[in-house]
């Protein structure tokens, strides 16, 4: 039996997971460990920035607008969004301010040399009031989960102590019940932070307007499944062992978030494959420019960036996109049939 000071040192996996990327994101650059679709190519941005323009002039070019991102990085998504914005469509670019939602000061000072002229808060309650197009980018894939076991006719949660899993009886959330896949040693994970996210941002945009795009990793359908990982150095790590020396990340559940959202008021498309969303955004085509003219060694790496981020067995398939719209707004790029 567990001595009182051994169930001290325990604690929740969500809680566990919250410490070590705070710890990870203050003290590493992450684009050491790992790369996103913006640090791929600049197609990647530009192309987002487009979207945001067509989805700008679908809610009837309002003035002033909140353009922002959840979890910018080094700032890469939104600059080049920028530069394409104010290259196409010179009437947004006057109307939009920008926000960045970043806790991490050393992100905030990378972000600050990229997007100099953004507004930064610590969570998305703290944007301004108005019409809103919103980017997450990887964003929810950070936040923390909670693990439920299924052991037999019960249930236990997943706990942390000493560097190694540990699974505590407990009863999960209705989210988890209502699940059909119950049999022994399921798991299921829950992020309440991802779900109080895209439950504050439907509302939001059902009550003032706008679009959220989310892209990220994840499953079509809610199914059981551990997807909890580590990445150090570009390579897997033990994600219970030294928190703060790694980016820990899950899947995202689209469906289940989805769902909030539209209790919430807000219409949803998708989710699309990325690489299904990118080419219809027009990736390749915008990717065929950059390489026209260049050296050959640069424009075939600008093809090899397009290839990794759409091709199905890259990121073009695990790799999701959602968007959340007000009900007066139509289908956004991307989501048109």
């Amino acid at each position: 039996m567990a001595t009182r000071a051994s169930r001290a040192r325990r604690e929740r996996l969500d809680r566990f997971m919250a410490r070590a990327n705070a710890m990870y994101y203050a003290s590493h650059d992450p684009f050491a460990d790992f790369t996103t679709g913006p640090e791929i190519s600049q197609v990647f941005g530009e192309i987002l920035g487009l979207w945001a323009v067509v989805v700008w002039q679908s809610m009837g070019s309002p003035s002033p607008v909140v353009l922002a991102e959840a979890g910018p990085g080094r700032g890469t998504l939104m600059a080049d969004a920028l530069r394409a914005i104010r290259s196409a469509a010179p009437a947004f670019a006057a109307a939009l301010s920008v926000h960045l939602v970043e806790t991490s000061p050393r992100l905030r000072d990378m972000q600050a040399r990229a997007v100099p002229d953004a507004a930064w808060h610590a969570n998305v309650a703290g944007l301004p009031d108005g019409p809103l197009i919103l980017f997450a980018n990887e964003f929810l894939d950070a936040l923390p989960v909670r693990q439920f076991v299924r052991r037999g006719s019960r249930w236990a949660e997943r706990y942390v102590e000493a560097g190694t899993p540990v699974d505590v009886p407990a009863e999960p959330p209705n989210s988890v019940l209502t699940k059909a896949a119950c049999v022994d040693g399921s798991v299921f994970e829950v992020s309440e932070e991802a779900v109080a996210f895209v439950a504050w941002l439907g509302k939001r945009l059902a009550g003032q307007g706008g679009s959220g795009l989310i892209v990220d990793y994840g499953p079509e359908e809610s199914a059981a499944g551990e997807s909890l990982q580590a990445i150090r150095g570009m390579a897997p790590a033990n994600p219970f062992r030294d928190p703060g020396s790694a980016d820990l990340t899950a899947h995202v559940d689209f469906p289940m978030l989805a769902a909030v959202a539209r209790s919430r008021g807000a219409l949803v498309h998708g989710p699309v494959p990325q690489g299904v969303f990118l080419t219809q955004l027009g990736l390749y085509q915008r990717t065929d420019r950059l390489a026209w003219g260049q050296a050959p060694e640069k424009g075939m790496a600008l093809i090899a960036a397009a290839q990794r981020l759409a091709e199905p067995n890259q990121m073009g398939r695990l790799f999701k996109a959602l968007a959340l719209c007000h009900p007066d707004v139509p289908p956004p790029p991307g989501f048109q049939q």
